[in-house]
């Protein structure tokens, strides 16, 4: 008789052991879908949120000015974050008349914890990905070692072994193998492709750091009416 090797057919006639494997595999592989299309679209608003704002803040608005917008918005981009931050302990400092070093430097402290949870925030889910794309193969792996154990025991009961009778169990448990590698592939590429942006992301904010601090470190230790006009300049 001529058996049925398709897919469906193969995973319906597997063991139990394998269908769990099977169908954990699938799941993960669903979320893992689902966390790539998220982050996916979660960084592109980042960029352009990000180049929007740097946009703006080079345009010769004042400062202050800008971090009165920014306080006022319902909702605001990771680098406006960063930006308020900084404005917000800097005139604290200020009001406070500490030097310009201590101004400074608490300004840039400001900035550099607001950086690290926007980047720990962008970095969200990664973890999963790499999980992903390094455990699903062993797993699948470990539904196909047992696959085809519990093949062989079933053959050890024949008198006559030909390949026919081999093959079905044979792929039954390859398929398990098969869905680990479709689980783990993307995640994999995902992930790579995600670390990149994420560093390009990270590299901006730092840029953008340090260029604000150099504006900051211009109008530190003016006085309060200069540095309420003081404006972000160009680049």
């Amino acid at each position: 008789m001529t058996q049925d090797l398709s897919i469906t057919a193969l995973v319906l006639q597997a063991s139990l052991v394998v269908q769990l494997v099977m169908a954990g595999l699938a799941i993960t592989s669903l979320v893992s879908w689902t966390v790539i299309f998220g982050k996916l679209f979660g960084l592109r608003r980042v960029r352009n949120s990000n180049d929007e704002f740097e946009r703006e803040f080079w345009s010769g608005r004042s400062l202050t000015e800008l971090n009165q917008a920014v306080t006022k918005k319902a909702e605001t981009s990771a680098m406006e974050r960063i930006f308020a931050s900084g404005m917000r302990e800097f005139f604290k400092l200020r009001e406070k008349h500490l030097d310009a070093g201590a101004q400074l430097d608490g300004a840039r402290r400001a900035m550099r914890a607001s950086f690290q949870r926007e980047l720990d925030v962008v970095e969200s889910n990664l973890s999963f990905l790499a999980s992903v794309g390094s455990v699903s193969p062993y797993v699948g792996l470990f539904g196909t070692v047992w696959g085809i154990m519990h093949a062989f025991v079933g053959l050890s009961n024949l008198q006559q072994v030909t390949l026919a009778t081999v093959a079905p169990g044979i792929a039954e448990a390859l398929v398990a193998t098969a869905i680990g590698l479709f689980a783990a592939i993307p995640a994999v590429v995902a992930y790579n492709r995600f670390a990149r942006d994420i560093d390009r992301i990270a590299i901006q904010f730092e840029t953008f750091i340090e260029e604000f601090s150099n504006i900051l470190q211009r109008n530190a230790g003016q006085p309060a009416a200069a540095a309420a006009a003081m404006g972000s300049g160009v680049r």
